[in-house]
């Protein structure tokens, strides 16, 4: 399907870029000696899964709706962790997943009847905290002080809960390798008595793994330090953006273009706050197609500058400066690139604004529609 026939408004994932992705994850994974599962916080689009079955086996979630997609959409019993679990549901999260993870000693606490019981069918885990991390963005990260997550050494008993039998520890964000090598010296420091006793570790995600300054060997070095220290643990990672990381685009069209100021604004049929929330969250500016992004812009000048504004009534729904080659027009296609990670899944229908397709391009070039968006999906989120 051709950019003139694509739905626009859509996302469009490449599965050619895909596969090279989960090709990369699956040799890290057999060089490694490690497991990686895949995060549905950040990709959930489920009609792509028989793909991801060529390379992996499972899925981590972190609700009882992802549990359930795992199970139905993806074939396999989720590893979960969820800041809290509440026990209406807590007998149907355990009959959906194969690991069990708990964030607060309070928690494992309160089913601890469940976990001795079940201990034979569900793997339970409980989330540790390192306290330390090298995310600089203070959103994003799990250990700064005072964090709600996971339990401290300083807390933790001298024997592992009784039917705990794995820990925990996610304290990156498109991390590098050497970020996580500095979080084994701290998790080592503080946790080796409890490291010894359990079967498993979860390292969690922010494993930017096929970024592509990563540097594989370093992390295939570390993982394999890690298990000659501890040959019992069986070593997990469940990165999110790595898997669908720069594997598609969105494209909007501008629909108006509008001047205040000297400032001129091209208007999307997209909105930021709605369909690329992760760039006014971070914030960061996104790779754009044919443009680029001007820190200092001098609106003066003949440069074809514009602000690039969304479809919602959001005042703040913009992203900075952008100088393209030729004047933009009313009808122009913008594609923002590496918009499928944490974007698709984090979309919503403010303002009841159209939301974007979803497609796949395929490897012999044609492009399917997986699913386009109607009235009726806005509508009946509220009724």
């Amino acid at each position: 399907m051709p950019e003139q026939t694509l739905p626009i408004p859509c996302y469009v994932m490449d599965e050619t870029r895909l596969r090279q992705n989960l090709s990369l994850i699956r040799r890290i994974s057999h060089e490694a000696d490690v497991e990686f599962i895949m995060a549905f916080k950040a990709f959930a689009l489920w009609r792509t899964f028989p793909i991801f079955r060529e390379y992996i086996s499972h899925t981590t979630s972190s609700s009882l709706y992802e549990a359930r997609l795992a199970l139905e959409e993806f074939g396999s019993k989720s590893h979960m962790y969820s800041p809290a679990y509440e026990p209406e549901t807590f007998s149907e999260v355990l009959s959906l997943c194969s690991h069990v993870t708990f964030n607060s000693l309070s928690q494992y606490a309160q089913f601890q009847q469940e976990v001795v019981a079940r201990q034979s069918e569900v793997s339970f885990g409980l989330r540790i905290n390192p306290e330390y991390s090298e995310i600089t963005t203070e959103l994003y990260n799990p250990c700064a002080p005072g964090s709600r997550f996971g339990v401290m050494a300083a807390d933790m008993p001298e024997v592992l809960p009784p039917g705990i039998s794995g820990l925990h520890c996610h304290n990156h964000c498109e991390s590098d390798s050497h970020a996580l090598a500095h979080s084994l010296e701290h998790v080592v420091e503080k946790f080796d008595p409890w490291l010894r006793q359990a079967q498993w570790l979860n390292l969690g995600g922010g494993h930017l793994v096929t970024r592509a300054d990563y540097d594989v060997d370093h992390l295939i070095g570390t993982l394999r330090r890690l298990h000659q220290r501890y040959p019992h643990l069986k070593v997990i990672l469940e990165p999110g953006s790595a898997f669908t990381w720069q594997t598609g685009e969105l494209y909007a069209k501008v629909v108006d273009v509008v001047e205040n100021n000297g400032i001129k604004t091209a208007i999307l049929n997209v909105s930021f706050t709605c369909h690329m929330p992760d760039c006014l969250e971070m914030p960061y500016y996104p790779e754009i197609v044919g443009a680029k992004h001007v820190d200092s812009p001098d609106y003066g000048c003949d440069g074809n500058l514009y602000r690039l504004g969304g479809n919602s009534c959001l005042s703040g729904d913009f992203m900075g400066t952008w100088q393209f080659a030729e004047p933009l027009r009313v009808g122009d296609t913008i594609v923002f690139c590496d918009m499928i990670h944490y974007t698709t899944v984090k979309t919503n229908m403010f303002n009841g604004v159209h939301h974007p397709a979803l497609c796949l391009r395929k490897q012999d070039g044609s492009t399917e529609v997986l699913r386009m968006f109607g009235y009726e999906d806005y509508r009946d989120r509220m009724d």
